[in-house]
């Protein structure tokens, strides 16, 4: 095999299945904003295929002989925020190797040293190399958020002043790619309630970077199969493109599990049940992509959007820019026009699994008394082993959730993980507006279907709300029984060790329900 799944940096076409990542912008008029001499913001969340973009179309743009394209990061300025010229110096020291490997010489700066002073020379090196060559320079510049505080503005302020030179005397047009456009805007001086994708005020418009389409998933899977001769089932295909929706990073991180450890075997086909394997192997890992949403998770901004949609809630009272964050960062799509849900089912599953690891911690050692002795799941040894451990450990676990307003979710979802461990997984729904979380625990050869909700004051008693909407749950998963936990939040109530109570309930369609009053 030459050739494999990549989730780590940009694509190679040597060494990567990949797919022309330039497709992906095909909706906008990439060629009228380079010979209108734009500058423009190209953004992406993280891991999906920004760089590697970038990289594709400034090799176009210079073998096409009209421009020069050439990629250059600011990256290595990052760990100099409180020193522009130290940041300055890096970076034209980083440009200069980049340049070198992906130009020829006759298209080299004459010059790649500045006395300009410190807070000038990105924009002196722009304007002499600019002045040097026969052909208008553009410049893509990849991860300009990554600097901060009075680099990033001396950095703008340089690109700004350059702008009336173009492109005798400055880059033609520029590209910044973005990952995090509402940070780029604070740091550079604007407010995050501008209403417009950037602070760069000469900018022309910003561009989005889109996720793979059902389409190209079967295509880059199906590179794979050309590869090696081994097949991804359609089944396997349409379970990939369900469970991402197309985000790049995650598609190639299910696929290589598959292909390097679940099915090694290339004479085998790789079937919808290794997809979900590979999910659940995933999840367990938190690799570095995962974890960068872990940390997302707890900044107040995505907080006030995640929380209302993990809870089942609205979004009336959050602030736009606020979803425009989560947005942004590839947490959150828009559904049905207006209505946003999680990005996909596979962020569905680690959002809430990364919320409850802290309470995961925290639980107490405990065998699993909810197993037959074959070890099967069984359900009522379960309700026990749960009630039990609710009585006594429910009330101070509950301060250990990051979302106060999904605490009881939260602990009971940990709770869950730790049945679930390496034997089974949980698969979570959620909806606007419901004030529902609706759970099926799988477990070897058995399913067990749970609706959580959570009784606050001034509400009436969600029981026979939550019968009908378990109803629905049930027939979706053809199951005739499953629990209605109903987690009683009111205030003024006895410790949840005296009020924990279980009843058997008959749903609108005849099913027998177990209501647990948490």
């Amino acid at each position: 095999m030459t050739k494999f799944f990549n989730k780590t940096g940009s694509c190679r076409p040597s060494d990567h299945y990949m797919l022309a990542a330039m497709s992906r912008l095909e909706e906008f008029d990439l060629e009228r904003l380079i010979t209108q001499k734009a500058y423009f913001v190209l953004h992406a969340p993280r891991q999906t295929g920004k760089t590697t973009a970038m990289q594709e179309w400034a090799r176009q743009l210079t073998a096409a002989g009209n421009y020069i394209g050439v990629l250059v990061s600011m990256e290595v300025g990052t760990p100099f925020h409180d020193n522009v010229g130290m940041a300055e110096d890096a970076i034209l020291e980083s440009w200069q190797e980049s340049i070198c490997y992906q130009l020829p010489p006759d298209l080299h700066p004459r010059c790649w040293k500045t006395s300009a002073p410190m807070g000038h020379r990105i924009g002196s090196f722009l304007t002499a190399w600019a002045l040097h060559v026969s052909r208008p320079i553009v410049a893509l510049l990849d991860e300009v958020d990554a600097l901060q505080d009075q680099v990033l503005v001396s950095v703008l302020r340089q690109l700004r002043a350059g702008f009336e030179r173009r492109p005798d005397a400055f880059p033609s047009s520029i590209v910044i790619g973005l990952r995090d456009i509402r940070d780029y805007k604070v740091k550079s001086g604007g407010s995050r309630y501008l209403h417009t994708s950037s602070p760069f005020n000469i900018a022309d418009s910003s561009l989005v970077l889109r996720n793979f389409t059902g389409a190209e998933v079967s295509a880059l899977l199906g590179q794979h199969t050309t590869e090696t001769g081994q097949v991804f089932t359609r089944t396997a295909q349409d379970q990939t493109f369900f469970l991402t929706q197309g985000q790049p990073w995650l598609v190639n991180a299910l696929a290589k599990i598959c292909v390097e450890e679940l099915v090694p075997d290339i004479s085998m086909a790789i079937d919808q049940h290794h997809i979900v394997k590979a999910q659940e192997i995933l999840i367990r890992r938190r690799q570095t992509h995962l974890d960068q949403l872990a940390d997302k998770l707890r900044e107040p901004r995505i907080k006030s959007v995640i929380e209302p949609i993990l809870a089942g809630g609205t979004l009336e009272d959050v602030p736009q820019d606020d979803l425009d964050y989560a947005l942004d960062l590839g947490l959150i799509q828009h559904m049905n026009g207006s209505s946003v849900a999680i990005s996909n089912p596979l962020y569905g599953e680690v959002i809430p699994h990364m919320l409850a690891s802290s309470t995961q911690a925290s639980l107490p050692s405990a065998s699993p008394t909810w197993l037959n002795p074959d070890g099967t799941l069984n359900p009522g040894l379960l309700l026990d082993s749960f009630l039990a451990f609710w009585r006594q450990h429910g009330q101070p676990l509950l301060k250990s959730a990051p979302y106060h307003e999904i605490a009881p979710q939260l602990v009971m979802m940990a709770y869950l993980h730790r049945v679930v461990n390496s034997a089974g997984r949980i698969e979570r729904e959620y909806a606007i507006g419901s004030r529902r979380i609706d759970l099926c625990l799988h477990h070897g050869g058995v399913q067990m279907a749970m609706e959580l909700k959570v009784w606050r004051d001034h509400e009436s008693d969600p029981k026979q709300q939550g019968l009908n909407q378990l109803d629905r749950y049930l027939s979706g998963l053809d199951l005739a029984t499953g629990w209605l936990v109903i987690f009683d939040q009111r205030s003024g109530l006895p410790d949840i060790s005296e009020r924990t109570t279980t009843e058997i309930a008959t749903s609108p369609a005849g099913r027998k329900v177990t209501v647990i009053r948490a």
